[in-house]
Parts: structure tokens; sequence; C-alpha cells
């Protein structure tokens, strides 16, 4: 049974079902260079499914949000080993974009890492991505530093994180 977590207009934004695999595959093939195996996207559905977010319209998957979770050095504090959630991947079709969509997905895969009591969440995205980079300021992330050299075609990314208090 699908539960909604979220509606925004005729949008739905829900928990991802091993079903919805092949349509999060598809959109991941149609809007970003970055792919994964097979195995990847059932490995974080298992390990994090309360941040692994699907928008829906009409019965069609047109975004998704997927996550983990680790232990590392904090992107906040100097000192400091947390939790933290990690944004593996996100995407919106590009016809689907400008919606409130992205927002949305982000939001509520918030709430699951939190669930999960993490101190933290952090993701890299390109850093000539404005829209995106936008959208994440808007959120509350922050601007932590810049990876040179990041992608596999050479662009640098910028790591951006926000950090959750309880």
């Amino acid at each position: 049974m699908q539960i909604i977590n979220h509606q925004t207009g005729d949008y739905i934004i829900r928990h991802c079902e091993l079903g919805d695999l092949i349509p999060v595959m598809e959109i991941n093939l149609k809007t970003l260079p970055e792919h994964y195996s097979d195995y990847f996207y059932e490995s974080l559905l298992a390990e994090l499914p309360e941040a692994f977010m699907v928008a829906e319209h009409q019965g069609k998957l047109v975004g998704y949000i997927m996550c983990k979770s680790e232990y590392g050095f904090s992107n906040f504090k100097k000192l400091g080993f947390v939790k933290k959630g990690h944004v593996v991947s996100v995407a919106v079709l590009e016809e689907y974009r400008k919606k409130g969509l992205g927002k949305a997905i982000i939001e509520e895969c918030i709430q699951g890492i939190k669930s999960k009591r993490c101190d933290e969440l952090y993701l890299e995205v390109r850093c000539s991505n404005n829209d995106a980079v936008r959208l994440y300021e808007k959120i509350g992330f922050v601007i932590k530093q810049r990876l040179k050299a990041y992608y596999r075609d050479g662009e640098d990314a910028f790591l951006m994180a926000i950090e959750f208090t309880y």
C-alpha cells in the first residue's frame, strides 16, 4: 500500500518501493551523467528506505532522491565524528522541473534522515548547476567546500551540507 507523504497539486511525494526502481533508473539515465548498477539502487532502498523518495504524476514517476547513512567527520565541527546522511542522487525529469517537486522530495528526504537521528545531511553538486545550488541554499544547505575535478568529466563540485538540531 502506498502512503502519500506530501502532495503538491497533481504531484505525489512518497517512499520508493521495490517496483519503482526501474522507473527511477530510467529517470537517472535521462537526467544525469552518473549511473549506478541495479544492485546499488536496491542496496540503498534496503539500507535507508526512509530517505528514498519518489515524485509521481498521474501514476508516472517523474523524480526521485536516494540517500545512504554513514559515520564520519562532521562538515560543521572542527572535531567530531557524527552520523550523517549523504544524498547520493536526486533528479526530476526536465519537463517536470520548476514545479516545486525537487524541493518537496528533498524536504521529505530530510524528514527520513532526521528519523534516523543523523546529525547532518550532505551532498555534492556540480558547480555549474546554479538552479540546484540555489534550491539547496533555500532549503538550508550551505557550501562547505569546493571539490576539484570531482566528476568524471573533470568538473568541480560543491560539497553542501545542512546541520540538524534536536
